[in-house]
């Protein structure tokens, strides 16, 4: 008897894990800002783990005013592929569902919007490089069949949806429920799961019912990686990190062995940087002036030019700051509210440091054979071809051309092999 109790409790755990588990539960995540590769990945991610636990429904409250094509074509291949119903709820009051989430929006299997929200302006827009009159045309015919064919798939309105592309046309919320664009206008989360509750919706596996009522809602945010790819992802810290890069090395390379500049600078800053650089709009000439200023600063520290290199140094960083980020979408360039502050700064620190540099190597030497040179003692011997001064508070050999009693006061003109030149001190002497 014992030993049947044995294996059975030696095999339960194999059991336990063998039995599937139920979940069947609704979660509700948020997707705001810009669309990304980190909010393509967030979503993407979101998807898989629904399917795995075999969710009823998957809901992505979406605020974006568009993004990069590259993320969203992903995120909108991810929802179409996906076993479980997902819906796309444009909110709270004021969000919108801009450029990219035009598409994300007709993609889902359900599109809800919130009262006192829009819809629209999908047309695309070159990012990284200007385009000419047949790219461009080129670019809106692609937009506009990929949007048509998405608002075909889910039975919307595919004239309106190809409008938002070639005329940028937005609409609010209840405009876009009668043009059938949207399938539901919902005050909240509630609201909305009380509507689509035994809607039929096809997905990738078939066509399926949606059940909300009485299934848990689960709600998931961003991880904490997730959030802090997605801060530096933004443009303005971009640029920030990369000018913390350059300063770190700087002071590593003036400083060498602090260690702690080098490390926050090139290892940490400048990394964080470039990877936001792969999700940004990068103009590399831009990057190379601000980089060419940088070093125009430094130059002024070893060449003296009465500031025409600092001057060089301030435009080339001001000019390459504006022209980093080469996109016509304000969220995707660097604010000039961060580009000034930081510019005049930079100037004002390399300008600190060239003054304490010039005054430093102005100054006269306190220490060595040099620091000798001017300073006032007394002889102890009578001075003629050789005798005894005390300077410094030390003994030395000493020689004058003219001749001194022991007692007066003298002046060190010279120092050869340790043996000091000195004359009368004059009553003018300080």
């Amino acid at each position: 008897m014992i030993k049947k109790s044995f294996l059975i409790f030696l095999f339960l755990p194999a059991v336990i894990l063998s039995i599937e588990p139920s979940y069947a539960d609704i979660t509700v995540i948020n997707a705001e800002g810009v669309v990304n590769p980190v909010m393509s990945e967030f979503i993407s991610g979101s998807i898989d783990d629904a399917e795995e636990e075999k969710a009823e429904l998957l809901v992505i409250r979406l605020d974006t005013p568009g993004g990069l094509d590259t993320s969203m074509r992903s995120i909108v291949k991810k929802i179409i592929s996906s076993n479980v119903p997902v819906a796309v709820y444009v909110a709270p009051s004021g969000a919108r569902a801009a450029s990219a989430g035009v598409f994300i929006t007709l993609a889902a299997h359900i599109a809800a919007m919130a009262p006192g929200t829009n819809i629209g302006a999908a047309h695309p827009v070159g990012v990284g490089g200007k385009m000419d009159e047949t790219l461009t045309e080129k670019a809106v015919n692609d937009a506009a069949a990929y949007i048509r064919s998405l608002a075909e798939k889910r039975n919307r309105n595919a004239a309106w949806a190809e409008k938002a592309v070639r005329e940028s046309v937005s609409v609010t919320a209840e405009e876009a429920l009668k043009l059938k664009v949207i399938d539901i206008v919902s005050a909240d989360i509630t609201a909305l799961l009380a509507e689509i509750n035994g809607m039929e919706v096809e997905t990738s596996s078939g066509k399926l019912k949606v059940k909300t009522e009485g299934v848990a809602v689960r709600y998931k945010d961003m991880g904490f990686r997730d959030k802090v790819l997605n801060i530096i992802s933004n443009p303005n810290v971009a640029y920030l990190l990369m000018l913390i890069g350059f300063y770190g090395i700087f002071f590593e390379l003036t400083n060498p062995g602090v260690i702690f500049p080098g490390v926050i600078g090139a290892t940490i800053s400048l990394i964080l940087a470039f990877y936001s650089f792969q999700t940004l709009p990068v103009n590399y000439a831009g990057l190379m002036l601000i980089i060419l200023g940088i070093i125009l600063f430094i130059l002024e520290i070893k060449v003296t030019s009465y500031g025409l290199l600092t001057v060089g140094g301030l435009v080339s960083l001001l000019i390459g700051s504006i022209m980093l980020f080469d996109s016509p979408l304000p969220f995707l360039k660097v604010s000039l509210n961060v580009i000034l502050p930081a510019v005049i700064l930079t100037t004002l620190f390399f300008s600190l440091t060239i003054f304490l540099v010039i005054r430093a190597y102005r100054r006269k030497p306190v220490t060595g054979v040099e620091g000798l040179i001017g300073l006032e003692g007394e002889a102890r011997t009578d001075i003629h071809r050789e005798g005894l001064v005390f300077v410094h508070g030390e003994l030395w050999k000493a020689w004058s051309d003219e001749p001194i009693k022991a007692g007066e006061r003298v002046v060190v003109e010279k120092v050869d092999n340790l043996k000091l030149k000195v004359r009368k001190a004059t009553g003018d002497l300080l």
